[in-house]
C-alpha cells in the first residue's frame, strides 16, 4: 500500500466530491475478466480484497485501477503460423503467399487467444479532498493518463491538472547544489543526475556519492543542470525529484514505519494505520516541496 512513485495533480478548488457517489461510479465500472477475443480489459478494483471500491479514512480516499492482460507471446503465434504455413505449402505445392500468411496468423491468433492465461496489474491512486491532491503511484505519465481517463469514463470529473510550480525543479535543484543550501526541512542525499543542454545532452550520474565537492559546481559552471536529485524530508521520507516534477523511489524511513508497529490488532487495522500515516506525511511533504519550488503557479 505504501506508494513508491508519485505523479502529483491538483484538484480544482470547486470540484464537488461525494464519497458515496464515487463508490457507486467506480463499482459500475469494475474490472471485468478479458473476453474470449480480448487481449486486455480495464476497470476499478477494491484496494482491499472484498472491500469497497473506494477506501475512505479520515477524509482521505484510496482507489485501485486494474488491468487484466492476456499473455500470448508473439513468438508462439509466429512459430505456430510458420508450422501451418509449411504444411499448407506442401499440400498446395507452392509457397504460401503474403496474404495467405496473414490469414494463417490471424486464424492462429483467434484460436490461441481464448486459451491464453491472463495477469492483473493494479495502479493505486490517493485523493485528498481536504488539501486538493490527486497522487498516482507511478513514474510513467502514460499509466497516470490511463487512470485519469478511466475516472472520466466513470463520470468522476476531478478537473485534475499536474502540479506546476513557479520555479522549475531543474533550476531550483541546480541552485541548491551550487549554493550547498536547500530549504528546510529538506536535505540533499547522494544521488544526482546532471545533463548538458544542446545537442550533446552529455550526462553525469552520481550514486551514493557526496555532492558537496567542487566537482559538482564545475559541472554546473560548464552548463550542466540537475535533472534528478536525491532528497530527504524531515529524516522521514527519502525520494528522487526529477526536472519534470516527478517524485520517484519514495521510501518511508524506519523512523516513520516504526510508528505503526505494535499498534494494530489485525491486518485490516494495520492497513488503516499505514494509510493514515502515509497520507498525512505525504500531504505535509508535498506542501513543503511546493513551497521550496517557489509556490504553486496559479492557473490563468
Amino acid at each position: 500500500m505504501w506508494f513508491k512513485n508519485l505523479l502529483v495533480y491538483r484538484i480544482h478548488a470547486h470540484t464537488d466530491l461525494n464519497a458515496e457517489a464515487v463508490e457507486q461510479q467506480l463499482k459500475a465500472h469494475a474490472l471485468q475478466p478479458c473476453g474470449a477475443f480480448e487481449m486486455e480489459s480495464r476497470g476499478w478494483v477494491a484496494p482491499r480484497v472484498e472491500h469497497c471500491f473506494l477506501h475512505s479514512l479520515q477524509r482521505q480516499w484510496l482507489l485501485s485501477f486494474g488491468i487484466n492482460q492476456k499473455l500470448l507471446p508473439g513468438s508462439v503465434v509466429t512459430q505456430t503460423a510458420k508450422e501451418r504455413a509449411a504444411k499448407l505449402a506442401q499440400t498446395q505445392e507452392h509457397p504460401v503467399g503474403r496474404k495467405q500468411m496473414r490469414d494463417i496468423r490471424e486464424r492462429v491468433l483467434a484460436e490461441l487467444m481464448p486459451k491464453a492465461l491472463s495477469r492483473r496489474r493494479t495502479l493505486g491512486a490517493w485523493i485528498d479532498p481536504v488539501n486538493g491532491w490527486l497522487v498516482v503511484d507511478t513514474a510513467a505519465d502514460k499509466k497516470a493518463d490511463e487512470l485519469l481517463e478511466s475516472l472520466i469514463r466513470a463520470d468522476i470529473e476531478l478537473n485534475a491538472k499536474r502540479l506546476d510550480c513557479l520555479q522549475s525543479p531543474a533550476a531550483q535543484m541546480t541552485l541548491w547544489l551550487n549554493t550547498g543550501s536547500v530549504p528546510a526541512p529538506f536535505t540533499i542525499d547522494q544521488d544526482l543526475e546532471l545533463r548538458a543542454a544542446g545537442e550533446s545532452r552529455a550526462t553525469v550520474r552520481y550514486v551514493n556519492h557526496p555532492l558537496e565537492g567542487r566537482e559538482i559546481r564545475d559541472h554546473i559552471a560548464g552548463g550542466k543542470s540537475a535533472t534528478r536529485l536525491g532528497m530527504t524530508w524531515k529524516n522521514r521520507i527519502s525520494f528522487v525529484l526529477t526536472d519534470q516534477l516527478q517524485i520517484k523511489r519514495v521510501a518511508f524511513l524506519d523512523i516513520l514505519k516504526s510508528e505503526t508497529e505494535s499498534q494494530a490488532e489485525d491486518a485490516e487495522e494495520q492497513f488503516d494505520i499505514d494509510f493514515a500515516l502515509m497520507t498525512g506525511e505525504l500531504a505535509a511533504m508535498l506542501a513543503d516541496l511546493t513551497q521550496a519550488l517557489g509556490g504553486e503557479k496559479k492557473a490563468a
